[in-house]
């Protein structure tokens, strides 16, 4: 089933951002000239979804409801739900149940940064007709911090770990997962971790044989900007890639007319009713 559904996972108290989260959402801060969350959206919508549910605290959710609105100017859906407490990875998929509705289901996390040459491809081909539960993985220098993928000599899945000590691998997994559209109900069964939440390797250990995995190779960027160096690469990153090219990163209105999502000349109304800045300089140049 090729999969037309998305959901962002904007949750989280943001502790490793601190203070820079004391007052706003890590999701709102700035990646150079834009917030995080443009860049989760815009991987969504260059993956061909049109269909998308953003999950925030509800004080948070208020002000991206305000920021996107319904998705209807951008050609795309978008809806909202409360997660009132981080309960894990794996709890958007409770949430997110009836917005699922047994349909298969792709799901980022809202400070996951990903960019290459060719990446819409990339994504969309592992989209079509898919089954199961599926990973994208980057090579790390460190893993620790994340869960890890470890294969064998044929590439093959022998072993998921959250958060190891000792990795096996420098494999990690990235913060953008495809699955089935049994995801919710095998959800529900999951037992909390030591943690005390659904750890969303649990939920990828269910697939058991029907786990596929996809490595980001030399030609992507991956970063999860939960903390402050990462988030100043990649606004860095951003920078360097505008200014030289003169193109625009992960600009959702770029992306709706590019995917067809909106006939140019509601692109050219979008663009004309924003403030004048360089963003929408950059805009009317396309």
């Amino acid at each position: 089933m090729t999969i037309k559904k998305g959901i962002i996972l904007a949750g989280g108290l943001g502790s490793r951002l601190y203070p820079l989260t004391k007052a706003s959402n890590k999701q709102l801060l700035p990646i150079f000239d834009k917030p995080t969350i443009y860049y989760p959206l815009s991987t969504l919508m260059l993956m061909g979804i049109q269909d998308i549910l953003f999950i925030s605290r509800a004080e948070d959710l208020k002000v991206l409801e305000n920021l996107f609105g319904d998705g209807k100017s951008l050609g795309v859906s978008f809806s909202y739900r409360v997660q009132d407490e981080p309960r894990g990875l794996a709890d958007a998929f409770i949430v997110g149940e009836d917005f699922i509705n047994n349909d298969s289901v792709a799901m980022i996390l809202g400070d996951n940064f990903f960019h290459g040459h060719g990446l819409s491809s990339f994504l969309q081909s592992k989209t079509e007709n898919h089954k199961g539960a599926h990973l994208f993985t980057y090579r790390v220098e460190d893993p620790s911090a994340y869960g890890v993928v470890t294969t064998d000599t044929d590439g093959r899945i022998i072993k998921i770990d959250e958060k190891p000590t000792n990795p096996e691998s420098n494999l990690a997994i990235t913060g953008l997962y495809l699955f089935d559209g049994s995801v919710s109900g095998r959800a529900k069964k999951i037992k909390p971790s030591k943690r005390g939440e659904l750890e969303i390797t649990d939920l990828i250990k269910s697939y058991d044989a029907e786990i596929e995995m996809a490595q980001l190779g030399r030609g992507y960027v991956w970063l999860d900007v939960g903390q402050p160096k990462s988030l100043l690469d990649a606004s860095n990153y951003v920078e360097v890639i505008q200014s030289r090219q003169g193109i625009l990163v992960a600009s959702p209105e770029e992306i709706a007319l590019r995917m067809e999502y909106i006939a140019r000349k509601q692109f050219d109304s979008i663009v004309k009713k924003m403030p004048k800045s360089p963003y929408q300089k950059k805009l009317f140049k396309i």
